[in-house]
């Protein structure tokens, strides 16, 4: 069975590809919002633990 493929209009490819994270979006209702939002949590919360051998660094 061959794959199903969504056609995406270039727009708004192009509108999601040059909006970043901002604090308003954990406020947001879309899916870009809730994705920034959760993507930003993970990745602060990765940079806070340490290395990526989760060392962490004497203050």
């Amino acid at each position: 069975m061959p794959k199903k493929r969504n056609k995406v209009n270039p727009e708004d490819s192009r509108n999601v590809a040059e909006r970043g994270y901002e604090p308003d979006n954990y406020l947001g209702n879309t899916q870009f919002d809730k994705g920034m939002a959760e993507t930003h949590e993970q990745v602060s919360d990765d940079y806070k633990e340490g290395t990526i051998d989760r060392k962490l660094e004497d203050k």
